[in-house]
């Protein structure tokens, strides 16, 4: 296949892409296809649904904690092998979170998992982008970066499924198929990129600052809604936004390499890219957390029903990737973004009135002009990174990017559960109309990424431009 630039996509390139993909889709799936299970986690183990909440917590806080130091392995011991050993490592896991035999060591189990998820997109992209070069990660970008969007449509929706033929430990053991095959191909097919070596140390300054800060932050925004003292959140929140600033002062005065440099939030488009990536995963992950809690609780739908409802939003995904794939050399990045946000919005507003009653018809159409508008902004937004940054920084541009996307799902899905939480209090008996008041916020995500995209650049990205 070839693109508009005649730059040839060859079918080597797309097995490496076919088979890295697999990881990141074992990944993001598990993320969310045991939120359907909660009910019934929580009658297996005896625990109230509080409590059963940390399955999904923990797994949440061991992904955030991981991201930032993929790009160190990566350099220390090369990226093919930091990979293969993630998936390894998120296998075993899946046996033992099968194999749980309470809930503490369900929780346990699931951190393990979360670690060893946190650290396949980042390193996988890293691994991509240096097989496909400047001139071709654009094309490849467009297609597999699809897949995050699909998880939180296909999580609920392969979760009830196979709750109503099995139980509840083979919402881990599908994990097994999906991750030998990745392993099985990653030999054959991801060529192995050399380490940099242990000339550069590792940043555990940097690491205890960053790290337990985002921790510590999404627990204490998820704790708001949960039996915690209130206190205790409130204290979270500054301490985890106190080790954060702590890691940007850090960042900025080393002399050393850090963990993630923060001077590449101050380069164009660095920073920019940054801030729709973050909005973007808000947006994404808030309302697959929103909508879904909505249509069970609100509208009386099973897990497999609201899963069918939820499902136009992967095939407008998947019509916003061969989009992209179709435009990304030929369009100007700002252009691609800004058409994706301007859909995101469209689609978002009909859910400001989910208190008028939406038929299904509305809320599917929606959901399928949001798929095709978030599947239009993440690829050119990373497109514009890994094509102007040399080989050598990309594990580390890569964990920076992904840090943020998972930073802006986590705290955002977070702060939108406070508000909704909020909204329930004051809006009494009347529930649709406090989802209704939340689906603002996430209106208001779009607007503040707009605003940030109105500054990537105008044309066609420059090939062979690196910065520094």
């Amino acid at each position: 296949m070839s693109g508009a630039t005649g730059v040839e996509v060859d079918a080597a390139l797309w097995r490496t892409a076919f088979t890295l993909v697999l990881g990141t889709f074992m990944a993001t799936l598990d993320s969310t296809i045991v939120l359907v299970g909660i009910d019934v986690l929580a009658d297996r183990f005896d625990a109230r649904v509080t409590d059963i909440q940390w399955v999904t917590t923990a797994y949440l806080l061991a992904v955030v904690t991981a991201v930032p130091a993929s790009g160190w392995l990566a350099d220390r011991f090369g990226g093919r092998r930091v990979w293969i050993t993630a998936v390894a490592v998120f296998l075993l896991a899946s046996v033992l979170c099968a194999l749980a035999w309470s809930l503490p060591a369900l929780v346990a189990f699931r951190v393990l998992q979360g670690l060893a998820g946190g650290l396949l997109p980042a390193t996988g992209q890293a691994l991509l982008a240096r097989a496909a070069g400047r001139e071709r990660i654009g094309r490849v970008l467009g297609v597999v970066s699809v897949v995050p969007l699909l998880s939180p449509v296909l999580g609920p929706l392969a979760g009830g499924s196979i709750l109503a033929v099995a139980d509840w430990p083979w919402l881990f053991y599908v994990n097994l198929p999906i991750g030998a095959v990745a392993v099985l191909l990653a030999r054959r097919t991801v060529p192995a990129v050399p380490a940099a070596g242990g000339r550069t140390p590792f940043d555990v300054r940097g690491a205890l600052l960053l790290s337990p800060g985002l921790a510590v932050l999404v627990f204490g925004l998820t704790a708001v809604d949960q039996a915690v003292p209130p206190a205790v959140a409130a204290a979270s929140i500054a301490a985890g936004l106190a080790m954060l600033a702590g890691f940007v002062v850090h960042g900025l005065r080393t002399r050393g390499t850090p963990l993630i440099d923060p001077r590449l939030f101050a380069r164009p488009p660095f920073g920019v890219a940054a801030l729709a990536l973050v909005v973007l995963g808000a947006s994404v992950f808030g309302t697959m957390f929103l909508l879904p809690l909505f249509l069970q609780t609100g509208g009386g739908l099973s897990a497999w029903e609201t899963g069918l409802l939820l499902a136009p939003q992967g095939v407008g995904a998947a019509i916003g990737s061969v989009l992209v794939t179709r435009a990304v050399d030929t369009v100007a990045p700002r252009t691609l973004v800004l058409t994706g946000i301007a859909l995101v919005a469209v689609g978002t507003a009909p859910f400001t009135q989910l208190h008028h009653d939406l038929p299904d018809v509305v809320i599917a159409l929606s959901l399928l002009v949001r798929g095709a508008g978030a599947a239009m902004i993440g690829a050119p937004v990373m497109n514009i990174v890994y094509s102007r940054i040399e080989p050598a920084r990309l594990p580390r541009a890569a964990g920076a990017l992904n840090l943020l996307n998972t930073v802006g799902g986590s705290v955002g899905t977070a702060v939108l559960a406070v508000v909704l939480s909020a909204r329930l209090t004051a809006r009494g008996p009347d529930t649709p109309a406090a989802f209704a008041d939340t689906f603002w916020w996430v209106l208001g995500f779009a607007l503040v990424a707009a605003l940030g995209a109105t500054r990537l650049p105008r044309p066609v990205h420059e090939k062979g431009h690196a910065d520094a």
